[in-house]
């Protein structure tokens, strides 16, 4: 779908992190043409409403690996306070969904207050992986797999409108 926005790319970074429990290095380059990401941003590990966020990434970690789909969690813990929390892979250091080319699809920031929902990240993948396979179709605030979904057109969107 055409689009006046330039698409921002995620900068490539390598850096130290925490997988089955071993330290290993990170290059978000070597992702590129090969799997969708999740860059999922956190202060650390042990707060109050991190660990609300890391835990159902961890949890759903096979889910989103079965959609081609790389987690990795970013905080500015070390790797040692890593390696207690979580499968998902951690790294040193907003939740950016990316795809193959490494082109930000989308990006969320919350308030550090505020949880994010990981239901909401995996809708998001879904939709994005939809649309990269029907380009020309969208889908609407809310859609998900098996959902009708619309063509970015005045007159075919009538019919998608008058369905609803």
């Amino acid at each position: 779908m055409p689009s006046n926005i330039k698409p921002d790319t995620a900068p490539d970074f390598e850096a130290e992190a925490v997988f089955d429990p071993e330290f290993i290095k990170v290059k978000l380059s070597e992702y590129i043409g090969k799997k969708y990401m999740i860059l999922f941003f956190y202060p650390l590990d042990f707060t109050f409403v991190c660990p609300t966020e890391i835990t159902p990434f961890s949890d759903r970690y096979e889910e989103f690996e079965k959609l081609n789909t790389e987690i990795l969690g970013v905080s500015i813990d070390s790797v040692h306070t890593n390696m207690e929390s979580l499968c998902i892979r951690l790294l040193e250091l907003r939740k950016s969904s990316t795809d193959k080319e490494g082109v930000i699809q989308h990006s969320t920031i919350n308030n550090l207050a505020i949880g994010r929902s990981v239901d909401e990240t995996m809708r998001t993948l879904q939709a994005l992986l939809y649309v990269q396979e029907n380009p020309d179709e969208v889908c609407p605030a809310g859609w998900k797999p098996g959902e009708k979904s619309m063509k970015p057109d005045p007159k075919l969107s009538k019919d998608y409108f008058a369905a609803i």
